[in-house]
């Protein structure tokens, strides 16, 4: 499921409505684009819920990196199956604070607006992520 975090000017289509959820300012643009072979709609995040991911991303870039650098340095086996375990851990952090943006604007809406196909590819992303 492809998402779009960018809250640029001129990003969003003329048929675009917002919703305030949670205190956000968030908006589904009503044009549609295909992602792996489905038709979605496309959304845009808050600024804070971009920055809060894209922070989460850095954090986790930032332990591969080190888990890089350890092999390359010949660092102990144990040391660097800690760092493995601070990625993954990153990585799932970053995946659930997704999933509760998603669930409390998208899929929110998408049961408003009886968008049924939404809340279906939304649960296989949730099979996916849970694996």
């Amino acid at each position: 499921m492809e998402h779009i975090y960018d809250n640029r000017p001129g990003n969003h289509g003329d048929d675009q409505h917002s919703h305030g959820c949670s205190g956000y300012n968030h908006s589904h643009n009503t044009d549609t684009y295909e992602a792996h072979g489905h038709t979605h709609h496309g959304h845009v995040h808050s600024p804070e819920e971009k920055k809060a991911v894209l922070n989460r991303l850095a954090r986790a870039a930032g332990h591969l990196e080190k888990v890089r650098r350890m092999v390359e340095q010949d660092a102990d086996c144990s040391e660097v199956l800690v760092q493995i375990a601070a990625v993954r851990n990153a990585i799932n952090n970053t995946g659930k604070l997704i999933l509760k943006n998603h669930l409390d604007h998208c899929i929110v809406h998408a049961i408003e607006d009886n968008d049924l196909e939404e809340v279906r590819i939304f649960n296989e992303a949730i099979e996916k992520f849970v694996k």
